[in-house]
């Protein structure tokens, strides 16, 4: 059974959402998301300063079973990225909801949270 913290929210893709300041979103993948990929051996991110729409591609996740898209959950603008996932791509297996966080982006006006799953609606996704 897949981990599925309360404190998150969630997309259909499997990304997860953190709310970590006013406007401020940690992004990963869901523990469901790793685990379905096997062992994660590259992660390609964006760029701070780079801006997404929700829903586009902002990166990708490489693993010895496959390659998969990083969907955005957040409208808005890159932050920061988790450098250490280039040096330790694994960190996302071990700790998805912890270092294995993928960007921090600050949501645009628009971006609304009721768009994304509560922990329950994601695990019926997943079930």
């Amino acid at each position: 059974m897949s981990e599925i913290p309360d404190d998150l929210l969630y997309t259909r893709d499997h990304e997860w959402v953190k709310k970590e300041d006013e406007g401020i979103y940690a992004v990963g993948i869901t523990h469901h998301a790793q685990d379905s990929l096997g062992d994660v051996t590259f992660v390609e991110l964006p760029s701070a300063g780079d801006s997404f729409e929700q829903n586009s591609v902002f990166g990708f996740v490489e693993s010895v079973k496959a390659a998969s898209d990083l969907y955005m959950p957040v409208a808005g603008e890159v932050l920061e990225i988790n450098d250490e996932l280039n040096d330790s791509p694994e960190q996302v297996n071990e700790d998805p909801y912890g270092g294995g966080w993928m960007i921090k982006v600050r949501a645009s006006d628009d971006f609304a949270e009721k768009s994304l799953l509560d922990a329950s609606a994601y695990s019926s996704e997943i079930s």
